[in-house]
């Protein structure tokens, strides 16, 4: 898709970009657009919407984000929200809420299940803090929601979600990972055997199970399984070969020479723009193949004064975050910043 086509309509919309477009049309600000002094006092402000009329629209999104950056995360968790009614409406069919059908907009409960099936899909607000669009034949749980704390399971089907509260805040519990929102829009499948996908539009997602942990950042995806968690992220537009391989080494059988030859495939396939890719892989190889990850992640991003070979390759944590930093898409140390989040009782996967 050519970006032009997220400000002025032209080129090949990307089919994510035209579904919510479609999705959204009834949404759509058409008024002329108000007129401002030339130099007109700048102040902060944050903007609530209840949908989001199309992808251009939703960079007030990262406004949005930017605001609450400052915010210092509370010590304890707050007293339920005087406002954490969640509630849930039907877009096609009869989708049910704690076991009975639902036609008109009803509220969801903590331990309620939403449930849709094969004609049947739902749309959610999330508190006040985003929503969800819900697809047919899924099921998800409302486990948790407070002031500064919102948290789903997903245990089946597919579900779109547009999240505009702080990062760290809503947390989607899977099968095989936890989904931490870090102020973004994304796709998030999980199939009958708890393997999961997940899809950013825009912003970022945390994946994480245990110390096993993923960032993945606008046009990227990242796939799940039970009993491994997150695999390594990567962009959508890489190829084919690249991605395969890539699959195979984060969810194949474990045979040495089999994933020597992928991880020689995706070293070969790999851009300058897949450093993103590489860098995760530093921490899911070992030994001579850390080498050799090490050596092209080198060739695209020079790792920064401080950071050595020696001190990678023994997985220092410290280096490897400062080499993160030099790769264009913020400081380690904002990420950690919320990583609270997921060492609560919330990142296991989900169950019954």
């Amino acid at each position: 898709m050519s970006d032009d086509y997220l400000w002025d309509g032209s080129g090949e919309p990307d089919p994510e970009i035209e579904r919510l477009e479609n999705r959204l049309a009834r949404y759509r600000h058409d008024q002329a657009p108000p007129e401002f002094p030339e130099r007109a006092k700048r102040r902060e402000w944050l903007v609530r919407w209840r949908l989001i009329p199309s992808l251009a629209a939703a960079a007030l999104a990262l406004v949005v984000m930017g605001v609450w950056l400052g915010r210092r995360p509370s010590k304890e968790p707050g007293p339920p929200a005087k406002s954490a009614a969640w509630s849930v409406a039907s877009l096609a069919g009869s989708p049910s809420v704690a076991g009975r059908k639902i036609r008109a907009a009803v509220r969801l409960a903590v331990g309620d299940r939403l449930e849709t099936d094969a004609a049947s899909s739902a749309i959610v607000n999330v508190s006040s803090v985003g929503q969800l669009e819900v697809e047919p034949n899924t099921e998800l749980r409302l486990l948790e929601t407070r002031e500064g704390a919102h948290r789903i399971a997903l245990d089946r089907g597919v579900i779109h979600a547009m999240i505009w509260a702080p990062p760290g805040e809503f947390l989607v519990r899977t099968p095989s990972a936890l989904a931490v929102d870090l102020g973004c829009a994304y796709t998030l499948k999980v199939d009958d055997r708890g393997a999961g996908v997940i899809r950013v539009t825009f912003g970022w997602v945390g994946f994480k199970l245990g110390r096993r942990e993923s960032f993945i950042p606008e046009g990227a995806v990242c796939a799940t399984r039970p009993g491994v968690g997150p695999g390594t992220p990567h962009f959508e537009d890489s190829s084919k070969t690249f991605s395969q391989a890539l699959e195979r080494l984060d969810f194949g059988s474990g045979n040495h020479a089999a994933n020597s030859t992928d991880l020689k495939t995706v070293l070969a396939e790999a851009r300058p723009r897949d450093a993103l890719t590489l860098w995760h892989l530093l921490t899911r190889v070992e030994g001579g193949e850390r080498i050799l990850v090490y050596r092209r992640l080198a060739a695209y991003v020079p790792p920064p004064a401080g950071v050595t070979e020696e001190g990678v390759l023994s997985g220092d944590p410290h280096m490897l975050d400062a080499w993160w930093d030099k790769l264009g898409y913020g400081e380690m140390s904002w990420w950690r910043r919320w990583e609270r989040n997921w060492s609560e009782p919330a990142n296991t996967p989900s169950g019954p």
